[in-house]
């Protein structure tokens, strides 16, 4: 087994997998092993994936295994009591499936919830850490209905080495510090403030956060993971629910979640969405999931102006990937929401033609058509009967992604969420309670009465950045998997990888390490101390409204198939990313 682990944001050089044509022998080059591969943004996650992978268990196990223990080790970013969707690839039929486990809004959940009595929206925080903002969760059904059709392990046996961590204790991370460093004043400490569940989990008596290496005890998590390795129904059906019900209507800001919420909630598996470029197809998950933009990205790019050779050096590559994000997220923005609510052009978004079109705007200099709505209406197979509203989604960032090949060749490529860090700090069973329906839209009409397409409403689920992705090649093997967290910005980082790869010709992990790039609308971010300042300099001389934010912060996870069928993985160094094979 080879496992090399990036800790204190140092990745190691060695990329897992690939070893050099000199030191293999002839044999070993001819008739290359099939190799199993994890990539998480924790070690002890990877560890756990790997342990499964090594009994046998498929890449949809090793994903139970890897989310079980995230939920523990990396609760900032993505738990049980949140959401998540999954693509999944079958090596012996070549197929894609995604699974949908996009948390839901409660019956009694209103399209006016989170505004004040003045019409202005509540402050994200005031909504964030509340009932209001708690959606049912779907991970834990999802990943049971992904089980049924893919595991090959017993369902009781894929929590072990979550349930070890949680009795015993795992020390706490330098990020997981760092988080509690920069948001704990977000965490309630009094009870007039909230339920101070997570604040007396996370600091000691005088107040002060339990420092990094502190091993960190979560009994009441343990149980929980007893509970549902038994039976996952139990999640939704049982006392678990109910605690989850309880906690959401407490005080202040109490929301509406019911018990029979919860057990009404149904994981969907939807057929993957897939757009050609040159000669591949990218495909990923289709709405409420964001991943339209990234196949609208890809499709702009292969008709816009060609890469020079200089790629990631020339900025002018870097101008013609900002001008297809700003085109691609202005659609994005306006036309996405959950497909049981809303129409959408997405067979137009996708045409060809209107690809084609929507990259004859990008030009040379910086200018206002790429950040404007286009007609994708006109290229579907329907037409629109309402104008969709301005969008007033706000942009908040968390979220954690992980890629698994198994011994089989089946990939899964996963994007998980409890929303922003910490979800609401609200917790129950060892988990921290999602703020997912604060991705909704605040608003739901625009200034002008137009309806916003992304508003609240009973029982929908509200639309998502979440883009895990697989890229195929001409044969339909599977040639890559890739995404990030990052909130809106997920869009952007999972391009970047894509773009470095594809269009650059860099290796996975040399993409990777790209500088983050996000131009969604006017601004284009940059990132600060990643950006040179010669690239800075000439995208503001091409006339973009550049931002160089010290707040790009992805966690991208990566594995490619190399022709020999040898796999390639990269971590982001900007989080403790770790690559293990087998």
């Amino acid at each position: 087994m080879k496992f090399h682990m990036l800790a204190l944001g140092v990745l190691s050089a060695t990329l897992l997998g690939c070893g050099s044509a000199e030191n293999q022998t002839k044999q070993e080059v001819e008739q290359p092993k099939q190799q199993a591969m994890v990539v998480t943004a924790n070690p002890h996650a990877t560890a756990a994936g790997l342990e499964v992978l090594r009994a046998g268990g498929s890449a949809v196990d090793a994903a139970i295994a890897v989310e079980s223990v995230l939920s523990l080790v990396e609760p900032q970013s993505s738990g049980l009591a949140g959401g998540a969707f999954m693509v999944h690839y079958d090596s012996e039929t070549k197929s894609l499936a995604v699974y949908d486990g996009r948390e839901s809004a409660p019956s009694g959940a209103t399209p006016d919830m989170f505004m004040l009595e003045n019409g202005d929206s509540m402050p994200f925080m005031q909504a964030k850490t509340s009932g209001l903002s708690t959606g049912v969760p779907g991970v834990l059904a999802m990943l049971s209905m992904a089980h049924k059709d893919q595991g090959t392990l017993e369902w009781s046996s894929l929590f072990s080495y979550a349930s070890k961590l949680a009795n015993e204790g795992f020390e706490i991370s330098p990020r997981l510090h760092g988080m509690l460093e920069r948001f704990g004043k977000y965490i309630p400490s009094k009870p007039e403030d909230g339920p101070t569940d997570a604040f007396e989990y996370f600091y000691d008596e005088a107040g002060v956060a339990h420092p990094e290496g502190y091993l960190l005890k979560n009994p009441e998590y343990a149980k929980t993971l007893e509970i549902i390795a038994k039976d996952p129904t139990e999640f939704y059906q049982g006392e678990i629910a109910k605690e989850i019900a309880a906690m959401v209507q407490q005080e202040p800001r109490a929301g509406s979640l019911t018990a029979e919420d919860i057990a009404a909630y149904k994981p969907v598996k939807r057929t993957a969405l897939c757009q050609d470029y040159r000669d591949t197809q990218i495909c990923g998950a289709p709405p409420p999931s964001s991943w339209l933009a990234v196949g609208m990205i890809m499709g702009i790019l292969e008709n816009g102006p060609k890469p020079s050779a200089e790629g990631p050096d020339d900025p002018k590559n870097w101008a013609v990937m900002a001008q297809a994000q700003q085109l691609a997220y202005a659609d994005r923005d306006q036309f996405i929401a959950d497909p049981n609510f809303v129409d959408m052009p997405i067979k137009g978004m996708l045409n060809k033609e209107y690809l084609a079109k929507r990259a004859k705007l990008i030009a040379d200099k910086a200018t206002p058509l790429t950040y404007a709505v286009g007609d994708p209406w006109a290229y579907n197979d329907t037409p629109s009967e309402t104008t969709a509203g301005i969008d007033a989604t706000q942009d908040v960032h968390g979220t954690t992604h992980f890629v698994i090949v198994d011994s089989e060749g089946d990939v899964v490529s996963m994007t998980a969420t409890v929303e922003s860090i910490f979800g609401t700090t609200r917790m129950v069973g060892g988990m921290f309670l999602n703020n997912q329906l604060t991705d909704f839209s605040f608003q739901h009409h625009d200034k002008e009465g137009n309806p916003i397409v992304n508003a609240v409403a009973a029982n929908k689920r509200p639309r998502s950045s979440m883009s895990p992705s697989i890229v195929l090649d001409k044969d339909g093997e599977f040639l890559m998997a890739t995404g990030s967290p990052g909130g809106n910005n997920i869009i952007a980082y999972t391009v970047k990888t894509m773009v470095g790869v594809f269009e650059w010709d860099l290796e996975p992990q040399a993409a990777v390490d790209l500088p983050n790039m996000v131009a969604r609308g006017k601004t284009v971010r940059l990132e600060k101390g990643a950006a040179p300042e010669s690239l800075i300099s000439a995208m503001k001389e091409m006339g973009f409204d550049v931002d160089a934010s010290r707040g790009e912060n992805s966690g991208l996870s990566v594995i490619m198939r190399k022709p020999d069928g040898t796999l390639v993985g990269a971590a982001d160094k900007r989080r403790e990313g770790v690559i293990g094979t087998l």
